[in-house]
């Protein structure tokens, strides 16, 4: 890859690295010329080799942690493991989240927090741990990942799920007021339906069926891939995208326009 978009001498970490979006973003910022922290949890069902290896076959460094993000020492000891090996961190997109269908009638107080604790405090303890250094740095790149569901519009079963994502909306715009200052951006990606492991869980999402039927509804004519967002993210952690910053960009191929 050549010309704009170049992330040549920065170091990512993105986490939910070992399959769909986290995969393909940690290889996408790779080819722009990163090295890259592949973050992944312990328990994950995927395997964090191949995106290790699409990492070192784009011709750079690829640092693989465990991480669990609703852990506050384990994500500190990442950011920590980070600077040891690169030195530098640059650009951080908080990924990992994770899905569960629950009726809001039996959604108690345990499983509403133990989600939002990944999918939204995860998110904050990620950026928490960079900021000082990319304060330090005089740059730096906080992205996450939201959805179309919760920043945009409602999903039935899903209250903590959409509550975590709404919630990132509200946090990336108040990092970009108080971290513009120090050459720090803040934004996030909502996507639409991306065809990824979690959507095709036929327990906790949509599931194989219900992810080719939505696709008749997208003016698109498809649904979402991992690299729709990955290349979606190089654009918002590169140079050129230094005046966009607190914004929650929707990609989902037009299907929230539709009736």
């Amino acid at each position: 890859m050549s010309g704009a978009f170049r992330l040549d001498g920065r170091v990512a970490v993105v986490t939910g690295a070992a399959s769909g979006i986290g995969a393909a973003t940690a290889r996408v910022l790779a080819e722009a010329g990163a090295d890259v922290v592949a973050a992944w949890y312990p328990a994950d069902p995927h395997d964090v080799r191949p995106t290790r290896a699409a990492v070192e076959d784009a011709g750079r460094r690829c640092l693989v942690v465990e991480v669990d993000v609703s852990d506050t020492d384990a994500v500190d000891a990442m950011v920590a493991q980070a600077l040891d090996s690169f030195g530098r961190l640059d650009v951080v997109v908080a990924n990992a989240a994770i899905a569960r269908d629950v009726p809001s009638p039996d959604l108690d107080d345990e499983r509403w927090q133990a989600l939002l604790d990944v999918d939204l405090t995860g998110v904050f303890r990620c950026f928490r741990a960079a900021v000082p250094h990319m304060i330090e740095a005089g740059f730096g790149r906080l992205l996450a990942t939201s959805s179309i569901a919760g920043a945009h519009q409602g999903w039935a079963r899903h209250a903590h799920y959409t509550t975590a994502k709404a919630g990132l909306v509200g946090l990336v715009r108040t990092l970009a007021v108080e971290l513009g200052p120090h050459g720090i951006t803040a934004n996030a990606i909502a996507p639409g339906v991306i065809e990824t492991p979690q959507s095709l869980d036929p327990v906790n999402s949509l599931g194989p069926e219900g992810v080719r039927a939505f696709a008749g509804r997208v003016p698109v004519g498809r649904n979402g891939q991992p690299e729709d967002i990955a290349y979606t993210f190089l654009f918002l952690a590169s140079e050129e995208a230094s005046y966009v910053t607190g914004q929650v960009l929707l990609v989902d191929g037009g299907v929230s326009l539709s009736l």
